[in-house]
């Protein structure tokens, strides 16, 4: 490919899976998306140009490892202009050494869809290019012609630059927040750095989730640290692990009112040996991270993990609940963290670690329930209530993650979870989710991040609602029918005021008792923060 390029040159780029299997089954939607953003950039006078071909042998077209990154970057001309768009899940990895070079205009692009998490993998590249301090612009549409895309896509073919409106954040000023709130959060921040915790980190880095790591050097003076494990020694101490005490874990489960969507075939579905190896899992983890004296820990699961053993997400969603399955010191009647969650942040993003670790201290304080999840930002639609005579449509995010979700976070807790076997193109050896609808109430919602070489926190607050069954049915056709939702609306902040300032693929979620409550969670969680350092940013209505 030439060095040089004319003007109404623009040149794109896409990146897929590791896995195979994934890459096939995305294809269609991104070779569609491919197609429609062609249109629309000829429509203007500009030449989209893919950089990279298809690879027919493998049936798609998308970069699959750093290596095909980094020499497709070779080719293209440093100065152009240059598109990444993506239809699904992607790791950043593959594409991040070429961008952060690149002299040239950038924009990310994604479609507006729930049907392949897109949307995840375009706000998972854009908060490692933050991350990296790596100049872009972004953009989102269903179907790239509304006035949203077309205006920004001009602005930026004009300008090389987009702006948003983020006026919806603003700076924590430290001394507006309540004098409780701020004593509890400043004692617990004390407390933290004079003891500090362990955050354990089953193999870092999952699926090039560059912003998803935190170097030791802004981590260690929020008094956290790592204890790096590793997942093969999580499948060793499995082994360790009775089948009769992993059966004691299903049965725990069965006595609570979970349903095992339980089959024959282990290839296409949920058997009873996946469940019994998750639930050795689940023992082993707990086991492991007392044996370390860890606070939270996380599991990477995507890269090795899942082709060693079922999918942790059973073990996850466990993990992150109050009330849980007990879990004894081997050969003892010691049980481990009794009574409590062991916070797991999914996908080992240790962002959201030191979140999950910061609410369970702050809710613990509080008297409130701590079982807390990261979800990832799936999708959304405009959703009119039945009997609104003001036909006013509410913007209905639906957050929804592999199964990590706690069941103290659902409709009817236990009795309304089921497990069902996770998609194969993801999991080859299966293993069960924690499905369930998030039931209705106020959570707070957060996202830790590192930006300018420092760590930074937003907060705000949501309100998860109860949708009818036909609609909750149809969002979950169009998203992963396996895995736990949460229907929420955010406070203050609209659809495109999130994506243009969110950092990340993933944002954390706890709910309060009351909406009262939940502001004053927010405000003691806000102190606690700024208290151990991080950078508090209040997005939309806090209460404050």
């Amino acid at each position: 490919m030439s060095q040089t390029h004319a003007a109404n040159e623009i040149y794109l780029v896409t990146s897929g899976d590791l896995r195979l299997s994934a890459n096939q089954v995305c294809w269609p939607a991104q070779k569609n998306l491919e197609a429609r953003l062609t249109e629309v950039f000829a429509a203007r006078g500009h030449k989209l140009i893919r950089a990279h071909a298809v690879n027919a042998d493998e049936g798609h077209g998308f970069i699959s490892s750093q290596r095909m990154g980094m020499d497709v970057f070779m080719q293209i001309p440093p100065t152009a202009k240059l598109v990444f768009a993506t239809a699904a899940w992607q790791y950043s990895h593959h594409v991040l050494p070429g961008l952060r070079m690149h002299q040239g205009p950038i924009l990310t692009i994604a479609n507006w869809s729930g049907t392949w998490p897109g949307l995840v993998g375009l706000l998972n590249l854009n908060g490692s290019l933050i991350k990296a301090g790596t100049s872009f612009s972004s953009l989102w549409s269903k179907d790239f012609t509304d006035t949203f895309f077309l205006t920004g896509l001009d602005q930026w073919l004009a300008t090389g630059i987009i702006t948003h409106d983020t006026s919806h954040v603003r700076r924590l000023n430290p001394a507006a927040l309540p004098s409780e709130a701020m004593t509890i959060g400043t004692s617990l921040a004390h407390n933290l750095k004079h003891r500090k915790a362990i955050l354990g980190i089953f193999d870092e880095g999952c699926m090039g989730m560059y912003n998803a790591i935190i170097d030791d050097e802004l981590l260690n003076p929020a008094g956290i640290f790592k204890e790096r494990l590793s997942q093969s020694a999580l499948v060793a101490k499995m082994r360790t692990v009775s089948t009769p005490e992993a059966t004691a874990v299903y049965d725990w489960l069965v006595a609570k009112g979970v349903h095992f969507d339980l089959g024959k075939d282990p290839a296409t579905q949920l058997t009873l040996d996946q469940v019994i190896d998750q639930c050795k899992m689940y023992i082993a983890a707990v086991r492991i991270a007392a044996d370390f004296g860890c606070d939270a820990i996380g599991i990477q699961y995507q890269q090795g993990l899942k082709d060693m053993a079922p999918a942790s997400d059973l073990v996850e969603g466990l993990l992150n609940n109050a009330d849980r399955p007990p879990v004894y010191a081997e050969g003892t009647q010691t049980e481990l963290y009794p009574n409590c969650p062991l916070p797991h942040f999914n996908e080992v993003d240790e962002c959201a670690g030191v979140d999950a670790l910061v609410t369970n201290l702050c809710w613990n304080a509080l008297g409130f329930d701590p079982s807390s999840t990261l979800h990832d930002v799936r999708w959304g639609e405009d959703y009119t209530a039945e009997g609104n005579t003001n036909k006013k449509a509410d913007f209905i995010w639906l957050f929804q993650i592999s199964g990590a979700a706690p069941a103290n976070h659902f409709i009817g807790g236990y009795k309304g979870a089921t497990s069902e076997r996770q998609p194969a193109m993801y999991f080859p050896l299966g293993g069960g989710s924690l499905k369930g609808i998030s039931h209705p109430g106020t959570i707070v919602w957060s996202r830790v991040f590192v930006e300018d070489g420092k760590l930074h926190a937003d907060l705000g607050l949501a309100t998860v609602v109860t949708l009818p069954a036909a609609e909750t049915e149809r969002r979950w056709r169009e998203t992963t029918y396996q895995w736990p939702i949460m229907h929420a609306r955010m406070h203050g902040i609209s659809r495109d005021q999130f994506m243009a300032r969110h950092r990340a693929n993933h944002l954390n979620v706890v709910y309060a008792p009351t909406p009262h409550d939940a502001v004053t969670a927010l405000q003691t969680k806000a102190a606690m923060l700024h208290v151990l350092g991080i950078i508090v940013h209040l997005c939309g209505e806090t209460g404050q």
